[in-house]
């Protein structure tokens, strides 16, 4: 952490990025305000600035935090069913973070920082592809697209409360499970 990374508070950034998040939790991104984060933080209106520039960056910081993190969930994921639990258990457990990270209208694509952790999370994903065999695999990227596209989608729906009914009182990982041994026919379960 730099000097710069304390100006003025204890860890104003920290402090930023935080009230950022709970502010997108509740009423969506369209709602953040540098100005109202500052004043949540208790320093002045041009402070945050001083870490993010503008609101873009400071959602740019949000998209890049959310992919190391979900780069870290998939870590230790022992194949690609396994990390597609572990993607919609972090969208449970990063909601904010997983609002802001799929909407690149909100970011800076060219942030070297942002494309790093992205190519991070994406490289934890191929590589559980890669270690699927058999015929069902077919193209690796297509198949990586499929399971990218069943992970997001089961998590998308459930954080908009539009499974509550599908799930049956089933816990949201039990229910994946048996979303991927449909699609993917890796039979059992956890």
């Amino acid at each position: 952490m730099t000097s710069r990374d304390t100006y003025h508070h204890g860890d104003l950034r920290r402090a930023v990025l935080t009230a950022a998040l709970d502010v997108i939790r509740t009423e969506g991104p369209a709602a953040l305000s540098l100005r109202d984060l500052a004043r949540r933080a208790g320093v002045s209106h041009a402070a945050p600035a001083h870490h993010f520039k503008d609101r873009t960056g400071l959602l740019t910081a949000i998209a890049t935090e959310g992919y190391d993190l979900l780069a870290a969930a998939l870590s230790d994921a022992t194949d690609l069913r396994d990390a597609g639990v572990r993607y919609v258990r972090f969208a449970v457990a990063h909601p904010a973070h997983f609002q802001v990270m799929f909407q690149p209208d909100l970011q800076r694509a060219e942030d070297p920082e942002l494309q790093a952790a992205k190519a991070r999370a994406y490289e934890r994903l191929r590589a559980k592809v890669a270690g699927l065999t058999g015929d069902r695999v077919g193209d690796p990227e297509l198949t990586g697209t499929a399971a990218w596209s069943i992970a997001h989608g089961f998590a998308t729906l459930l954080l908009t409360n539009n499974l509550d009914r599908s799930l049956g009182g089933r816990a949201p990982e039990d229910a994946f499970w048996a979303v991927a041994d449909a699609m993917f026919g890796t039979g059992g379960g956890e």
